[in-house]
């Protein structure tokens, strides 16, 4: 939005406005901003949103959240790494490790939801560094932490790097994560006009994104120094993030489910009333007539497309389709499945070099780099998983599969598949 210029452009429809722009690594510090007044819009994970509700409450002079920027049905837009070499393989090796997050973020969160799952007592079975991401990141790399958990995109930088793989998907969760925008509600009752072209610009943003999604993740990866691969991870078709600021009844619902659990651990001390705080009436007008059909559905509105090449048939399911994008073309190509991907990177030409290439897993449906996925072969079927657990959940129901490498799998596509 801040790039292509599409709120100054809104707000010069209003009156003669000026933007003040402010990057920041966590809600936190935006939350203390908009609380002195001196931010009145801000956009953030969906537990810094209603840590933002609670502190600011949702009177007069409180907060509001009033849109969606970006989410995930499953809960895959945070996740656990730990180091690349490291021996730890499921989540319930962590048990008396070190782990980095930032507390109160939806990295931390998933965190901690995840170990209650896994029965691993999150208070004193393990030790949490509360850090920043990017000093995690280091943390990690020096070994001073076994373990990252984080939010978008940090997972998935550390993976690209080849400094981590991730343990955790935030998917196995099955529960619904979101960023979302918010708003002083002084501001949205004394200059509705602000927040409407705000709204409108964010809709023109996410149109673009949708649009152009490769240009996208290009703008984004030039101004925050994230590779463009990783950036497209999240933001591309199909990607991770699904870019839908309709706000939805499931979103809500996993809003509300998480204020009690926040208050658990300590990081919401006033009860939030989360009906009070949503509120989408301003997003509604600037949406238009089909605000209800859009906020009805949970598809990713921007899915991958497009005939695949290699097997000769129409890309039609998103649980399967993936991309590749190769060294000098200025889009991707699109994959019906796993097996014609891996084909697809096996006969490319002496003179192609594959740059990233990208697939759902087959259990949960998260979106991954392909090489660096774990690997099994079922019958003629090749099938991609983000983790070691996801890949043992298949195996267990399916004996009969074989674990290969990624460079085995793509050595069995050589020559159409043959071997």
């Amino acid at each position: 939005m801040r790039e292509r210029g599409f709120l100054e452009k809104r707000l010069a429809e209003v009156g003669d406005y000026q933007v003040r722009w402010a990057d920041y690594d966590t809600g936190a510090p935006i939350t203390a901003q908009m609380l002195a007044g001196k931010i009145d819009i801000g956009s953030m994970g969906d537990y810094p949103l209603l840590i933002n509700g609670s502190r600011a409450g949702t009177g007069d002079r409180g907060t509001t959240m009033i849109a969606v920027t970006g989410w995930n049905p499953r809960g895959a837009l945070n996740g656990v790494v730990v180091g690349a070499d490291s021996p730890v393989s499921t989540l319930e090796d962590l048990e008396g490790k070190s782990i980095s997050a930032s507390v109160g973020s939806a990295g931390h969160g998933t965190l901690v939801q995840a170990l209650d799952r896994a029965g691993i007592d999150p208070e004193t079975a393990v030790s949490v560094e509360n850090q920043d991401p990017g000093v995690g990141a280091s943390a990690l790399q020096a070994g001073s932490v076994d373990a990252v958990a984080q939010f978008v995109a940090w997972p998935g930088y550390l993976a690209w790097r080849d400094d981590a793989r991730l343990v955790y998907d935030g998917g196995e969760l099955e529960v619904p994560t979101l960023h979302g925008t918010v708003v002083r509600k002084e501001v949205a009752r004394e200059e509705p006009e602000v927040v409407r072209a705000f709204l409108k610009a964010q809709l023109d943003a996410t149109e673009y994104l949708h649009e152009n999604p490769v240009e996208a993740a290009q703008i984004v990866a030039d101004e925050t120094g994230l590779p463009p691969e990783v950036v497209y991870l999240y933001n591309g078709r199909g990607g991770v993030s699904s870019f839908d600021a309709t706000i939805k009844d499931e979103q809500v619902e996993a809003l509300t489910q998480d204020v009690p659990f926040l208050r658990s651990i300590g990081v919401v001390e006033r009860p939030l009333d989360v009906d009070a705080f949503v509120d989408d009436t301003a997003l509604r007008e600037a949406y238009g007539d089909s605000y209800d059909r859009d906020a009805a559905s949970t598809a990713n509105p921007a899915p991958i497309e497009g005939r695949d090449a290699t097997c000769d048939r129409k890309v039609t399911d998103p649980a399967t389709a993936g991309e590749l994008w190769v060294q000098g073309e200025d889009d991707t190509r699109p994959a019906a499945d796993p097996t014609c991907l891996v084909r697809a990177v096996a006969e490319l030409d002496d003179g192609e070099r594959l740059r990233a290439a990208y697939l759902p897993d087959a259990q949960t449906g998260t979106r991954w780099f392909a090489d660096r996925m774990l690997w099994l072969r079922d019958g003629e079927e090749l099938l991609p998983f983000a983790t070691e657990q996801s890949r043992s959940e298949y195996a267990a129901d399916n004996p009969g599969a074989s674990e290969l490498t990624w460079d085995q799998a793509v050595a069995t596509q050589a020559g159409g598949g043959a071997s």
